[in-house]
């Protein structure tokens, strides 16, 4: 029998890592919310379009309980790579509210299925595709993790800010020169490490 604070537990470490993902899109414009900062095209709109999907496919489908929204970007034949990032007819709203209405699926098969409950994943190997709802939860808290400290890193690129969540930067503080002499010091640090070699 799992206890109840299992669940709350997981619910918990999913909902700050969506909360925190989400809040990397406020205050910025169409082109910086969907713009490609990496050599593989990352941008933040993107990885809010990927875990959408990424939460209707592990807490959806894997448990016989499909959404019924319609995400074409990861059927057979998409464009490889269509689900990290957003067509100009793809607006920011309407990602949003994909994301959103994956966290209301994915909590309510959370809620009424017991962790040990074993799915299917059904792009996974035959022989290799069951899961349980806890690792299936494990699983999407990771990844929605990783995406978030992507985000952490584009957003910085893009206006500088940074932190975790609203009102906790988890930053030391400090002024723009206290960090432009910080990142000089790292620097300097990194090429006396490579002399070394």
């Amino acid at each position: 029998m799992t206890s109840p604070s299992a669940k709350a537990d997981l619910h918990h470490y999913l909902q700050s890592a969506r909360d925190a993902l989400l809040w990397k899109l406020d205050g910025l414009s169409e082109y910086d919310a969907r713009r490609p900062l990496t050599p593989t095209g990352t941008n933040l709109l993107g990885l809010v379009k990927h875990v959408a999907s990424v939460e209707f496919g592990y807490l959806g489908d894997t448990f016989a309980r499909p959404s019924g929204e319609p995400l074409p970007w990861v059927e057979e034949g998409a464009e490889p790579n269509a689900d990290m990032w957003a067509t100009a007819e793809e607006s920011r709203e309407q990602i949003v509210g994909l994301y959103h209405r994956a966290w209301a699926h994915a909590d309510a098969t959370i809620e009424a299925l017991p962790l040990d409950t074993v799915g299917t994943v059904p792009w996974w190997p035959n022989g290799r595709d069951q899961v349980t709802l806890h690792h299936a939860v494990v699983r999407v808290v990771a990844d929605t993790q990783r995406h978030a400290g992507h985000a952490d890193i584009l957003r910085e690129l893009i206006d500088g800010a940074v932190g975790m969540e609203r009102g906790n930067s988890s930053v030391p503080p400090g002024d723009t020169a206290w960090w432009e002499e910080h990142r000089s010091r790292l620097e300097s640090v990194a090429r006396e490490a490579n002399r070394d070699v």
